[in-house]
């Protein structure tokens, strides 16, 4: 096959959307190798895009809509490309297109949205849906919400779990001391990711640490963007951290709180098991799935609630030992291998359907 894939999101962000680009194309260019991939960005090619003899990359000038409505499957078709793969919005144009919709959280939770982002996921998102050959997605709990809130979807989901990107990977004690030192962070310490996006929640986390009783002197390491007012004794913003450094910031940390409100996988639980940090996690989304037993999942938002579930951990570190063990069984159950697997499956049936639709 002919693989054509929108390689605007592959770098030059750190967030989920481009880890799953990245992580997805570096296995299906090791290990799906018979299979070409096709480029097609706006940009030349950044030189952390994986590559491989069996890729190449395609430069189409322009932005916006009409970049992704009219250009990038018009290029598609040029190239002959069997395939052709987006996230989230999809161009009518794109006869042979397979969608990944990560999640609906524009339908399950408009105020986490602005009005005009809100306003543009519900038009182009259920068009997208309709257009799709084969709609890709992260686990079940979003199948079923996507097939609920999209019933042009219906038939049409294949579900590639996500999994922990390579670069992040337990750290040894001493490296771990020197990234501490160099981060000016001191164990024992919690650890959250810090965000702008009200979904996230990160003021349940500042809240439930700032609560925990005096005599757990553990603060509150928050790595990316912290947005709530950090003046609090307990709370450590450490800003942007490169990826060795937050692996040893996961192989250090006494518990990883993901308090998020919704989710469509939730990569740093597996990130968290894979480095051996305790996870205690909300239930929106599907955190409990990708959780199974290997985390505490709190049925309440309430801060106290969460404060006294990690004073209760904290207190406990045989649970809290149990709880690693876990995440380690837990972290080997999801792979790159078996996503892009169901990834190649999902585009020959596309190319099936396309073929029986012609």
């Amino acid at each position: 096959m002919r693989i054509a894939i929108d390689a605007r999101l592959i770098s030059g962000t750190n967030t989920g959307d481009s880890t799953y680009w990245t992580c997805l194309v570096e296995t299906l260019i090791r290990e799906h190798s018979e299979h070409e991939i096709i480029f097609i960005s706006n940009k030349p090619r950044p030189r952390e895009v994986p590559f491989g003899p069996n890729c190449s990359w395609v430069v189409v000038p322009g932005e916006g809509r009409m970049w992704s409505l009219v250009k990038l499957p018009m290029a598609a078709r040029k190239v002959k490309a069997d395939v052709l793969h987006v996230q989230y919005s999809l161009s009518p144009l794109a006869k042979n297109g397979v969608t990944t919709i990560h999640d609906t959280s524009f339908f399950i939770g408009p105020e986490w949205f602005s009005e005009g982002d809100l306003r543009s996921l519900r038009k182009s998102i259920p068009l997208a849906a309709k257009a799709a050959k084969r709609i890709i997605t992260v686990s079940n709990t979003s199948k079923a919400e996507i097939e609920r809130f999209l019933p042009a979807a219906k038939g049409k989901v294949v579900v590639a779990h996500n999994a922990r990107p390579p670069w992040i990977k337990p750290v040894e004690v001493t490296e771990c001391e020197q990234v501490l030192r160099e981060l000016g962070v001191q164990a024992p310490f919690l650890l959250t990711v810090g965000t702008n996006w009200a979904r996230k929640n990160q003021e349940l986390a500042v809240a439930a640490v700032n609560s925990l009783p005096s005599e757990l002197p553990h603060k509150l390491v928050v790595t990316g963007k912290a947005t709530h007012p950090l003046s609090s004794a307990r709370v450590q913003p450490v800003g942007y951290v490169s990826e060795h450094q937050l692996s040893a910031l996961y192989s250090s940390a006494s518990l990883y709180l993901a308090p998020s409100l919704h989710e469509g996988f939730g990569i740093p639980l597996v990130e968290a098991f894979g480095c051996g940090c305790p996870v205690i996690c909300g239930m929106g989304g599907a955190m409990p799935e990708v959780a199974g037993k290997a985390a505490r999942v709190m049925n309440s938002y309430a801060a106290a609630d969460w404060s006294e579930a990690i004073a209760g951990l904290l207190r406990e570190p045989s649970t809290l030992e149990d709880l690693r063990q876990r995440g380690f069984a837990r972290d080997q159950q999801f792979s790159w291998s078996e996503s892009a697997r169901q990834h190649v499956r999902a585009y020959e049936e596309a190319c099936r359907r396309l073929t029986s639709d012609s």
